[in-house]
């Protein structure tokens, strides 16, 4: 219900404990960033920033939202007006679905830059999602999905067993752990590194 939705609970949080994340492919020109500036002078903040808890480091990154958050650590007279606290919501995710969240709100405006996006499906590929999940996730066309997979060089590793031997993603990392399990370290590396890129494959 209710209580369901991050917006239910807005808290105002100081901006010292707030952090960016490294992966928002999200870019806002000069002129966008000053007419942000002026929107928050003038209506205050109407929006919160999405963040999610870092309990270990009690600090709150962002998801989405950035470009507020900047607004006020550039801007003194937009810290001033809110005694230095940022109106942040929280959400409790796994990483892939927390940089899905930061696609979303970015395509939903229409903004978002290759390379970055890039970045981050080359880091959910990494982190185990298949390409129907990544496509379904952040609305994402397979030939678009194939294009970024390009940019980043993950399709590469799929192409040259030499190559992909030198740089293994966490889930052939764990496809060969599995298969060093079942038949022993010593066991026929050309067996084992032919399992990897073929199960790699099917993910």
């Amino acid at each position: 219900m209710l209580e369901d939705h991050p917006v239910n609970n807005v808290k105002w949080v100081p901006i010292e404990k707030v952090k960016a994340n490294n992966y928002n492919p999200n870019a806002v020109a000069k002129n966008e960033m000053y007419l942000l500036y002026k929107s928050i002078k003038h209506d205050g903040y109407t929006q919160p920033v999405v963040t999610m808890y870092d309990e270990e480091n009690d600090q709150y990154v962002i998801v989405d939202g950035f470009h507020r958050y900047l607004v006020m650590l550039k801007y003194d007279d937009i810290r001033e007006s809110t005694g230095g606290l940022l109106p942040v919501v929280v959400i409790n995710k796994p990483i892939n679905d927390l940089m899905a969240s930061t696609i979303r709100h970015n395509r939903a405006r229409g903004k978002h830059s290759v390379q970055g996006m890039a970045h981050i499906v080359f880091e959910m590929l990494d982190n185990g999602w298949t390409d129907a999940r990544i496509c379904e996730e952040l609305g994402m066309e397979p030939d678009e999905l194939i294009r970024l997979k390009y940019i980043t060089g993950w399709a590469k590793l799929f192409e040259d067993v030499e190559y992909q031997k030198a740089w293994e993603t966490k889930r052939q990392i764990q496809i060969r752990k599995e298969w060093e399990k079942e038949h022993g370290s010593e066991g026929n590396t050309a067996e084992r590194d032919k399992t990897v890129l073929e199960k790699s494959k099917k993910d």
